[in-house]
C-alpha cells in the first residue's frame, strides 16, 4: 500500500471546485500569517518580545500567527507589528481572474 504524499493530497484536494474555492479564500489570511512569521524569526525576535514593544500579552502574538485563528487582525495592528521587526506595509490588489 503506497503512503499519499501531502503535495499529491493537496493536488487532488484542490481538483475539487469546492475545495478549491475554500482554499483560495483562506489564502490570503494564511499567507499574512506566514509572512509575520517569517519576519519574526528573520529580526530574531521572539513572541514575547514582540508582545513587549506592543504593550499586549504573548499570547495575542500567537493567536496573530496563528494560521487557523478565526479573529482577523486590525490593520493598525499588522502595521504596528511590522514596524516592530523593520517593515512598513504595502497592500496590493490584483484582479480576479475568471474563468471563461
Amino acid at each position: 500500500m503506497s503512503r499519499t504524499t501531502l503535495s499529491k493530497f493537496k493536488q487532488e484536494a484542490l481538483a475539487k471546485t469546492s475545495v478549491k474555492k475554500e482554499y483560495e479564500a483562506l489564502s490570503p489570511a494564511y499567507k499574512l500569517r506566514k509572512n509575520l512569521i517569517a519576519l519574526r524569526q528573520k529580526a530574531g525576535l521572539t513572541q514575547e518580545q514582540i508582545a513587549t514593544a506592543l504593550h499586549t500579552q504573548k499570547s495575542n502574538i500567537s493567536r496573530l500567527e496563528n494560521a487557523n485563528s478565526k479573529n482577523s487582525p486590525k490593520l493598525s495592528t499588522i502595521e504596528e507589528y511590522a514596524q516592530v521587526v523593520g517593515y512598513d506595509v504595502e497592500i496590493k490588489f490584483i484582479p480576479i481572474q475568471k474563468n471563461t
